[in-house]
C-alpha cells in the first residue's frame, strides 16, 4: 500500500467523525497535471451526511482540503464517488417561478 500523505490521512479522518459507518470511508488519492485528486467512498447511508444540507458539508469539507493542499503546495480537489445502491433520483429541475428571489 502506498504512503498516506497529509491531505488523504486528513479527509479519511474528518469523514470517519461524520459518517455512521466510519469501516466504509476509502480515500483514493492520484496526482497529475492538475494536482491531486481524492476519490471519496463511504457507505449510501451515509451520504447525506456527507454532502449536507445544499451541498453544505461537502462545500466545508472542499475548504478545509484547500487548506491543507496550501500548506503542502498542493492543489488539492475532491470527488465524492455516487456509491453503488444510490436511491438518489435525478435533481428536479427549478422554474424561476419556484424560486423565492
Amino acid at each position: 500500500m502506498a504512503k498516506e500523505t497529509a491531505d488523504q490521512a486528513f479527509l479519511e479522518y474528518l469523514v470517519k467523525s461524520i459518517v455512521d459507518h466510519p469501516d466504509d470511508v476509502t480515500v483514493d488519492r492520484k496526482v497529475d497535471e492538475m494536482g491531486v485528486l481524492l476519490s471519496l467512498k463511504v457507505n449510501p447511508q451515509d451520504m447525506g451526511q456527507v454532502v449536507g444540507r445544499q451541498g453544505s458539508t461537502a462545500k466545508s469539507i472542499r475548504s478545509l482540503l484547500r487548506i491543507v493542499g496550501i500548506k503542502n503546495n498542493a492543489r488539492v480537489n475532491l470527488k465524492i464517488e455516487e456509491p453503488e445502491g444510490s436511491t438518489r433520483g435525478p435533481r428536479p429541475m427549478r422554474s424561476a417561478e419556484d424560486s423565492n428571489y
